[in-house]
């Protein structure tokens, strides 16, 4: 059982801050809330246009996650157990895109993606064009968000102990069963969040997509074009929208990656 406690004024001082902390984050979401009345919503809700958007938004940043998650995992693996020279420089590398401008993603993937490029050859043989694509789409959230599958990755593989996978191994098991039976596993927990934040940092991206493909319109582009072309009131409803499917699509990822609470000792 817990003993009572009496919090001290530098408690008190740090929860204050906290209570700062999620007033920050917390206040301009509610305000957008309550400024967007039920009749706009249920009318938001019923448009095809945005149904199309969000759909397409969540489609493409889950499949850009799931398909980079295939070469991101495994990279990560080896980041967890290999020391090598350069990888504090390879390391910066991989944060890159968090902390470039955007739009300069976006233009940097336009070199890499139009149709005379490799890729963009390789897509027109294959009957479409990754610029103005939902293919192109999920290339650029990938592109901004892959950072956090890969970190949070290497850091649950860094958690598993070696001598485990060098006892298998000493029993006759190969790489690859040991990857995949003793890596992988217990390293789940860090996989599916690094999953799930690189999948939330898809459905949030904007620059990058706004250069690669404006057309077809993902969500967050859909919402600078109403509000550019009629307004804040437009837009408004269209943001509280997404923000509570994002909001609730969130939440049930948290509860599946998440797995049994322990109870607090």
């Amino acid at each position: 059982m817990r003993s009572s406690h009496q919090p001290s004024y530098f408690e008190l001082a740090l929860w204050f801050c906290g209570a700062l902390v999620l007033l920050f984050v917390v206040a301009p979401l509610a305000g957008m809330a309550l400024h967007s009345s039920w009749p706009s919503l249920r009318e938001t809700a019923a448009d095809a246009e945005v149904q199309r958007s969000i759909r397409l938004t969540l489609l493409t940043s889950l499949a850009g996650t799931l398909v980079f998650s295939l070469i991101a995992i495994p990279f990560a693996w080896l980041l967890a157990r290999h020391t090598f020279p350069g990888k504090r420089f390879l390391l910066g590398l991989i944060d890159l895109p968090i902390v470039i401008p955007h739009s300069t993603a976006g233009i940097a993937l336009l070199g890499v993606l139009n149709r005379d490029s490799p890729a963009g050859r390789i897509a027109e043989s294959l009957g479409f064009s990754f610029i103005g694509h939902p293919a192109g789409i999920a290339v650029a959230m990938a592109f901004v968000s892959s950072p956090f599958l890969i970190n949070a990755a290497r850091d649950g593989f860094a958690a598993v102990p070696e001598r485990l996978e060098k006892s298998a191994l000493t029993l006759g098991a190969s790489p690859g069963r040991v990857f995949f039976t003793i890596s992988l596993p217990l390293a789940s927990r860090s996989l599916l969040t690094g999953f799930v934040m690189m999948f939330a940092r898809g459905l949030s991206e904007f620059g990058a997509v706004l250069i690669v493909a404006y057309h077809p319109m993902i969500t967050p582009i859909l919402i600078y074009e109403r509000f550019t072309s009629f307004g804040l009131s437009y837009a408004r409803s269209v943001a509280v929208l997404f923000l509570a499917i994002c909001l609730l699509v969130f939440i049930v990822l948290r509860l599946v990656s998440g797995g049994p609470r322990h109870a607090d000792r």
